[in-house]
């Protein structure tokens, strides 16, 4: 297997099985995916990426590009094959004047939260900061901002890649638009992005609330927030989740590592304006609750769960939340592995996200609400009771869905939920982009597009 590492030429460093840092290197956020690739490139440049795609042509090797390593199925790896470890090329270039960031194609979502923050800028990015920034922007990009800035994929400028024949080419709306149109939500099936040039928004001010309450009282406070988000500006987001209650200040003693349920309330204003909007949450009396003005970046890390759990997720656009889907939302929580970081959500969307529906391929973007199993844990013994939890869930809300879903937040489910990911007319157009810049299929470990000569 080694055999071939020294035959990779390029100016960052190869690592095979035998390599020390190899363990290290292969490790991804998903405990429970232990492929071994052959090989692991890790890329300094374009010309890296280029030469590691050349050659795993020349040697018929299956190629995975990773960034953050978030992807529940595995897809930033492949074992026996050639990993892309795109990590060392995360730089940030924070133009303030355009209000413009230039990120490297392996930054993590808190390089450019960092990198933006000291100018009172920020685009929307990753729930957990850990996030590569080139996965969750193929994929379309939902994150706390959304309402107001729209998905990450709606802030790009423009987007540098290699092709798998090694070709370098640039997108945006000026050079290859429909390349640039495809790479709005159509994921790593066209080549891998070395650079992405964002739109940055000012946000000089944020505040967060983050209130807890006995899962008991659930359905009334679930309630309480559907209809608080119903007339709410596009400059408050959050979500409605369950949790395992944090050992935090906040937090009683006695919920502590036990189930509750969570509301957490952003606004890209000030700490007033953020209690006038969630003063029916207050009234529901929360058994712990953090509410402050503070940086955006900081909320980008406060969900951030270390890697190696084993994860499981799934989602589903829901087209209305009647009280029976809250009913039913809240008492599939008690099915959650507890304790565990996992996290059983509803995302409420609508805003600058439901305005560009239409124009992308991250399509079907009306649904008010996106249900989101997020299961994590600890013990192989688990596995299959917390994959069957995130099915039951979606079987369960199954009425109220639109059958279309956000492709980033799922795992192999199939291919057509790939296509219910886009639409079909939409999946056709990818699959002609697909001919023409990946004809042989070699980027297929993300949800799979196919070529239109497949």
């Amino acid at each position: 297997m080694t055999d071939m590492v020294g035959e990779l030429r390029m100016t960052g460093s190869v690592l095979g099985p035998d390599d020390e840092a190899y363990e290290q290197a292969r490790a991804l956020f998903n405990g429970a995916v232990r492929a071994r690739p052959r090989l692991i490139a890790q890329c300094l440049d374009p010309a890296d990426v280029a030469a590691a795609l050349t050659f795993a042509q020349q040697n018929s090797v299956e190629v995975a590009v990773r960034s953050g390593g978030h992807s529940v199925s595995g897809a930033s790896t492949v074992d026996g094959g050639l990993v892309i470890d795109m990590r060392a090329m995360n730089s940030v270039s924070v133009d303030p004047e355009a209000r413009t960031a230039t990120v490297g194609g392996g930054a993590l979502w808190r390089d450019v939260d960092q990198a933006t923050q000291p100018h009172g800028l920020a685009t929307t990015g990753g729930r957990v900061s850990t996030t590569g920034v080139a996965g969750l922007t193929l994929g379309g990009g939902s994150g706390w901002l959304e309402r107001k800035c729209g998905l990450t994929c709606d802030n790009l400028l423009a987007v540098e890649l290699v092709t798998a024949a090694g070709r370098r080419v640039v997108a945006s709306d000026a050079e290859n638009p429909e390349l640039f149109w495809g790479l709005h939500g159509g994921g790593g099936n066209f080549g891998v992005a070395t650079s992405f040039t964002f739109r940055l928004h000012e946000l000089p001010v944020f505040s967060a609330a983050l209130m807890l309450w006995p899962p008991e009282e659930a359905s009334a406070v679930v309630r309480t927030y559907r209809d608080l988000m119903a007339d709410a500006p596009d400059d408050i987001g959050g979500g409605a989740l369950f949790v395992t209650a944090p050992a935090e200040d906040f937090v009683p003693g006695s919920l502590v590592g036990s189930l509750a349920c969570a509301i957490l309330v952003t606004c890209a204003g000030p700490e007033t304006e953020l209690r006038s909007r969630i003063e029916p949450l207050l009234a529901l009396r929360p058994a712990g609750s953090l509410i402050a003005e503070l940086p955006y970046a900081e909320l980008q890390c406060m969900l951030d769960n270390p890697p190696g759990y084993r994860n499981y997720w799934s989602a589903e656009y829901l087209r209305e939340l009647p009280d029976a889907a809250v009913g039913l939302f809240c008492a599939r929580a008690a099915d959650m592995v507890v304790p565990s970081p996992s996290q059983h959500v509803l995302f409420p969307w609508g805003g600058a996200v439901a305005r560009a529906n239409g124009r992308w391929p991250m399509a079907n973007r009306s649904a008010p609400w996106v249900v989101h199993p997020f299961g994590l844990w600890e013990d192989p013994a688990d596995d299959v009771r917390a994959r069957e939890w995130a099915r039951a869930l979606r079987e369960d809300l199954r009425p109220y869905t639109t059958g279309a879903v956000y492709l980033n937040f799922i795992g192999d489910e199939g291919q057509a939920r790939v296509i219910a990911g886009f639409g079909e007319q939409n999946y056709r157009r990818l699959a002609r982009l697909k001919a023409e810049y990946d004809p042989r299929n070699a980027f297929h470990r993300w949800h799979n597009v196919l070529p239109a000569d497949a």
